[in-house]
């Protein structure tokens, strides 16, 4: 019985990382349609969320049934339960990455904003953060899971930069409010992004160390 669970739990991590590996693209396809104002990639994107979503439930039945069939304990159990959360911010990850694919579809056939370097700067922070996240997790790294917290400010600053950025571009450019909206939507997307990022690597803390540092990701003694 023993072999046969590990063996489960190694198919739900292989599970978990497939579902990753498709956020990860679904992520980094929804900034390429954005800046390469790709109507086609943006389509192809929200078309294939279904697929994500149906991970999820896969991971989740997997989860219960382990849980409710073995009883897991110690590292074993905390293991289970930091993947249920970390499924979970996957599949909103997966759902920011439509969202910007649906800002992406509408900006791309309008004309297009000024270049703002804040934004772009937004946008590779936020990247780097989600590669960082899923390489953690991929490895239990504890390190790699702090490095992710102290990414999180520097996406806040600059989500905030690119909102007084856009608003002030906004109240002299009145025919493009609607577009500056739409950007502005975008960005907070991003913002979103880090902040499962932050989740996923708590999640990541709690499975190696079992210690909960949700809402507070800060190093830990």
């Amino acid at each position: 019985m023993d072999s046969r669970f590990h063996q489960e739990l190694e198919q739900l991590r292989v599970t978990i990382l497939k579902m990753a590996n498709l956020t990860e693209k679904a992520v980094e396809n929804a900034f390429r349609a954005l800046w390469e104002r790709d109507v086609q990639l943006a389509d192809a994107i929200i078309a294939r969320d279904h697929e994500i979503d149906q991970l999820e439930m896969e991971i989740d039945r997997i989860i219960l049934r382990l849980l409710a069939l073995d009883q897991p304990m110690a590292r074993d159990l905390r293991f289970l339960v930091g993947c249920m959360r970390i499924s979970s911010d996957l599949e909103r990850i997966a759902d920011q990455a439509v969202s910007i694919a649906h800002r992406a579809r509408y900006l791309s056939t309008r004309p297009a904003l000024p270049k703002d370097p804040a934004l772009r700067d937004l946008t590779e922070t936020s990247l780097d953060m989600l590669h960082v996240t899923l390489s953690c997790f991929a490895n239990l790294n504890v390190d790699q899971a702090m490095d992710v917290c102290l990414m999180d400010d520097a996406v806040d600053e600059l989500n905030l930069l690119t909102l007084k950025n856009l608003m002030d571009y906004m109240i002299h450019e009145a025919p493009a409010i609607e577009r500056g909206v739409q950007a502005i939507i975008t960005a907070r997307c991003m913002e979103r992004v880090a902040d499962h990022c932050t989740n996923i690597a708590e999640s990541v803390v709690f499975i190696v160390r079992g210690v909960n540092i949700k809402h507070h990701c800060e190093p830990f003694q």
